[in-house]
């Protein structure tokens, strides 16, 4: 599971919660989007990845959400070394 997708369960917060909160800062994204960035069929954008990290007030770095492949695994949320 990314960490993007781990953040907004651990919150109970929807796609449409997270898409909501993202258009409050200006940034239109749809919630089949969010899907595929959170699933890492898509990559976000920079500027996608900064406006979620306010979001999720800090709970996530720009790291997190551009490269989730280092932070996903199964049984922790560390890196793989």
């Amino acid at each position: 599971m990314s960490p993007l997708k781990r953040a907004r369960l651990s919150r109970n917060w929807t796609l449409a919660d997270v898409t909501a909160r993202l258009a409050a800062l200006g940034d239109r994204v749809d919630s089949g989007n969010l899907s595929r960035v959170e699933g890492g069929a898509q990559r976000a954008s920079t500027g996608l990845a900064e406006k979620l990290v306010q979001v999720f007030e800090g709970d996530l770095t720009e790291i997190h959400i551009l490269y989730p492949e280092r932070f996903t695994s199964t049984g922790t949320d560390e890196a793989a070394a």
